[in-house]
């Protein structure tokens, strides 16, 4: 007698299916955003020696959930969607307690590292249920919306964490965390069923997941575009961690931070509602080899400004600057992640796993290399866009030119 799937649910109209995954996936910005106008504050708070040992808080997030994906891409091909998400869920949970009975650095670390680890949880599983359902330019498409949506989160998150820190303190910023992921995880419980059907499911063996992790790590055209993702978001990670001391310390915009902030989020939220417009009419790797050459542009504009403004340019000019630059990269996040997912098919969950890990594991080194240049002015920031972007757009040449059997 075959075994009913118990968690088999009515499929979702696409608009909630957008929402829910993308509230979903947002937990991860949220963790990272809304920390950001706390981060002077909370070093101060754990004794933090300095700016540098402040930006690791958002930093080594990334590190966390490199660990955390690879462990829940093979958990989640084998127990299924929904169970990956609850213990994701809870040990996420166990993070966020962790930082907040911190009284060190310490301590406030580890519990970053336990809150990513957990919250990679979610973040695999539903790119997972996205690929159950979706796949190709139908995919990108779907991932566009899904971060068009997300990148409210975002937009606000710094927001929200500064009106926190004014009614209250940073503690409870942690409580909003809590909150947050209960009423996603009730919210997906009730709503969102099992994809992967129990006889799909793969158990797992040490034996099965070198084979498959090598088939991964040694296919050019997978490798390539997820290179080309590490260098894009390591740059713009280096960005992201710093923002704060850029904007609060350099310019001295003070309580306009969080608005700034949303002001270049809001840029790459545009930038992924125009990809799913144009994704199913131009396909993705043409508005990617688009957005790479408008990216590459950008940098060498932008470290121009730089040079002639002796590394810190007027506010405006840097705010204006970025803004167009940070279209680009936002058509290129969910394209460039769709095209090193398609060739993997059934194997999703590890698929999505390694391809998040290591582009984690390459971004967060250089993150942390282009930040520790970074004293008094821009400049690292700009040198770090112009080499990444660069490296990100050879990296897609020699995947384009593998699947085309020229390599």
């Amino acid at each position: 007698m075959t075994q009913k799937n118990t968690h088999v649910k009515p499929a979702l109209g696409l608009p909630e299916f957008i929402a829910l995954m993308a509230l979903m996936t947002s937990l991860v910005a949220l963790s990272i955003d809304a920390m950001l106008p706390a981060l002077d504050a909370i070093g101060t708070a754990m004794g933090a020696k300095d700016i540098h040992e402040s930006h690791l808080i958002v930093s080594l997030f990334f590190g966390g959930m490199a660990v955390g994906q690879l462990f829940f891409g093979p958990y989640c091909d084998t127990r299924g969607r929904r169970e990956a998400i609850i213990l994701g869920l809870v040990i996420f949970a166990v993070g966020t307690v962790v930082c907040m009975l911190a009284d060190d650095m310490q301590t406030m670390l580890i519990g970053r590292v336990i809150q990513a680890f957990g919250v990679s949880g979610p973040r695999i599983a539903s790119t997972a249920v996205i690929r159950d359902q979706f796949a190709g330019e139908a995919m990108a498409r779907v991932m566009s919306f899904i971060m068009m949506v997300f990148i409210l989160v975002p937009m606000l998150a710094p927001i929200i964490g500064q009106t926190v820190m004014d009614l209250s303190s940073w503690f409870h910023i942690f409580t909003l965390f809590l909150v947050v992921a209960s009423l996603t995880g009730a919210w997906f419980f009730t709503r969102q069923g099992e994809t992967l059907p129990r006889s799909k499911r793969k158990p797992f063996s040490v034996q099965q997941f070198i084979a498959s992790s090598r088939f991964i790590l040694t296919h050019p055209e997978v490798m390539g575009y997820t290179f080309a993702m590490a260098c894009i978001f390591g740059a713009f990670l280096a960005y992201l961690s710093a923002s704060q001391t850029i904007f609060q310390v350099f310019y001295n915009v003070g309580d306009m931070f969080p608005y700034i902030f949303a002001t270049l989020a809001f840029s790459i939220g545009l930038a992924s509602y125009f990809n799913g417009k144009m994704v199913m009419k131009f396909g993705m790797r043409r508005l990617c080899r688009f957005a790479l050459k408008g990216a590459n542009g950008f940098a060498c504009v932008y470290l121009a400004l730089l040079l002639i403004f002796d590394g810190l340019p007027p506010l405006w000019l840097t705010v204006s600057t970025m803004f167009v630059g940070f279209f680009f990269v936002g058509i290129l996040f969910g394209n460039l992640n769709a095209m090193a997912m398609q060739p993997l098919g059934e194997m999703a969950g590890l698929g999505a796993a390694i391809i998040g890990s290591f582009s984690s594991l390459f971004s967060v080194p250089i993150a942390l290399f282009v930040d520790s240049f970074l004293a008094g002015n821009l400049l690292p920031i700009g040198y770090g866009f112009s080499v990444f972007f660069a490296l990100s757009y050879v990296a897609v040449r020699f995947a384009e030119k593998v699947r085309e059997g020229h390599v």
